[in-house]
C-alpha cells in the first residue's frame, strides 16, 4: 500500500482490517467502506474512533456492487483509488473484479481474500461438502481461473491463512 491515500474495502464486518488500512494510509487518506450490515460495523466503530481514525472511514451500508456502481459515477470515481481489499460474498467476486478494475488507478493493488477456502477449492468436482462450502468453493475457483488468464493484471496468490489474492 505505500503511498495509498483513497481506498476501498468490500466487506467490512466488524472493521478489523478496516483499522489496520486507515491505520496505514496518510492523515488526509479516506477508506470507502461498503458492507450490507451496519450493526456489524457499529460494534467495530468505537474502536476506529479510540485509534483516531474514523475521519478517514467513509462508511456506505448497502450490497458491493450497488456502492461500487455509484463510486463509478462520482467525481473522479474511475481510476482514483489506489488500493481496494474485498472480503465478502464469495459468489460475487468476479463481478468485483470488473468493477475494481475500473475504480483502481493503474499501478493500484486490489485484494481478495479466502480465495483458497479452506482448501475445498484445490478439491475434485463431486467432493462431498456443505452447500456453503460448495457454492463458494466454485466461486472462488471461477475467479482464481480469471484472475489467472486476465492479461490486464499481474496475480500473486498467497497460501497463507484461507488464501489470499493480490
Amino acid at each position: 500500500m505505500a503511498g495509498a491515500k483513497k481506498t476501498i474495502e468490500v466487506g467490512v464486518f466488524t472493521g478489523y482490517s478496516l483499522l489496520a488500512t486507515a491505520l496505514a494510509l496518510p492523515e488526509d487518506g479516506k477508506v470507502v467502506a461498503i458492507d450490507t450490515d451496519r450493526e456489524c460495523y457499529e460494534v467495530g466503530r468505537p474502536f476506529i474512533e479510540k485509534a483516531g481514525m474514523a475521519h478517514k472511514v467513509d462508511f456506505r451500508e448497502g450490497t458491493g456492487l450497488a456502492r461500487l456502481d455509484e463510486l463509478l459515477v462520482e467525481d473522479e470515481g474511475a481510476a482514483s483509488y489506489d488500493f481496494a481489499f474485498v472480503d465478502a460474498d464469495k459468489p460475487n467476486y468476479v463481478r468485483y473484479h470488473e468493477q475494481l478494475l475500473k475504480l483502481v488507478r493503474v499501478g493500484g493493488t486490489i485484494i481478495y481474500d479466502n480465495t483458497l477456502w479452506g482448501g475445498t477449492v484445490a478439491l475434485p468436482a463431486g467432493t462431498p461438502m456443505s452447500d456453503l462450502d460448495t457454492r463458494f468453493s466454485a466461486a472462488l475457483r471461477d475467479l482464481n481461473a480469471k484472475l489467472a488468464a486476465d492479461p490486464r493484471i499481474e496475480v500473486c496468490q498467497l497460501a497463507i491463512a484461507d488464501g489470499v489474492t493480490i
